[in-house]
């Protein structure tokens, strides 16, 4: 595979932005293999974003010929305080991502923090290294990572999440850094200090984030903006576990203004994951109503329900099917019990 093929597997949807694309060519040019790494914290139950869609990415880098890391930051989600800061349920739950994303991302390599850090004595030497150039007010601002704010009381465990997340980078000898948009901040700390203390610096590579079932809503500015699916909204997502009932039911409750595209998720969803794993989007409906209808690429359906040929109701029937033909194999697949689907739920 030629270097521009490569390239374009990774800026292919839902990439938004890569961190220089000129650094990325020039990778592909000389290494036949680079490091990827995503780090994922350990916090609630996996959804179609932050599973299906991120998998999908991840392995978009694996045919580009990366070597694929999906790190397991075990610590971050102790020190985060998820899953009430058990580290028998941080455990297990580790275990079901293992078995998830082994499911969906088979060339990946899956490491545990608490494995990295056991393995590499000089972890902690170089995050003290590291934050030596860190200032405390820099620091602060790279909370929203973990879904804190500067504003929050917070103990002082919560300052080590940043630093380790980029020392998690440096000691992993990563290549490209790969997260959703909402992990910029520490990508940008990365290549700005790294090269202070003569470390290999990571391009970054940012994906969208899969919008949640709940729709846009206004913010400050009066700007209509989509929060993204979340594990801790039952209502905003559908859940790997969800069985097709509740799938069913979760798309049919979901916003879906006629001819609105902005903050859609269920059009998010057609373009991140079903024109993914399917070359076709069949949609039943009625004689009366223009009788079925297929489509074979994403332009064609936004296309059609932006100028409201297609109906909420039939988009919403189409998309639950065909998501219930991408989940249903991963659920059965996993087979999780209902004790460790309450347990993460609560997370």
């Amino acid at each position: 595979m030629d270097v521009e093929a490569r390239v374009g597997l990774v800026q292919r949807a839902p990439t938004e932005e890569v961190v220089t694309q000129e650094e990325l060519a020039s990778l592909f040019e000389t290494n036949d293999s680079p490091r990827h790494y995503i780090g994922l914290e350990i916090s609630g139950p996996l959804h179609l974003g932050s599973l299906i869609s991120t998998g999908y990415k991840i392995n978009d880098f694996a045919e580009a010929g990366c070597r694929c890391t999906i790190f397991l930051a075990d610590w971050h989600t102790l020190l985060n305080d998820k899953l009430e800061g058990s580290e028998e349920a941080i455990k297990r739950v580790s275990q079901y991502y293992t078995k998830a994303f082994g499911l969906v991302c088979p060339k990946a390599e899956i490491v545990l923090g608490s494995n990295l850090y056991e393995q590499h004595r000089g972890y902690w030497r170089d995050l003290a290294r590291l934050t030596k150039h860190m200032s405390l007010a820099r620091t602060m601002r790279t909370l929203t990572i973990m879904g804190r704010s500067e504003s929050e009381n917070i103990d002082l465990a919560k300052l080590l999440y940043p630093p380790m997340q980029a020392a998690d980078i440096h000691t992993l000898d990563v290549d490209i850094a790969h997260s959703g948009m909402d992990q910029r901040k520490i990508h940008m700390l990365a290549r700005e200090v790294f090269p202070k203390l003569g470390w290999k610096v990571p391009i970054s590579v940012h994906q969208s984030l899969l919008p949640g079932l709940s729709g846009p809503s206004g913010g400050a500015s009066g700007k209509a903006t989509a929060a993204k699916m979340s594990k801790s909204v039952p209502d905003s997502g559908i859940f790997i576990h969800d069985t097709d009932e509740q799938i069913r039911a979760k798309i049919n409750k979901a916003w879906c203004d006629p001819g609105a595209v902005e903050g859609n998720a269920l059009l998010a969803i057609a373009g991140q994951i079903i024109f993914r794993d399917s070359a076709e989007l069949k949609i039943e409906r009625p004689e009366k109503f223009g009788g079925d209808v297929s489509y074979t690429s994403y332009a064609g359906l936004e296309s059609d329900y932006a100028a409201k040929k297609l109906h909420a109701a039939d988009l919403k029937a189409g998309i639950a099917e065909a998501v219930i033909g991408v989940v249903a194999p991963v659920r059965d697949a996993l087979g999780v019990d209902k004790e460790l689907i309450k347990q993460i739920s609560q997370s």
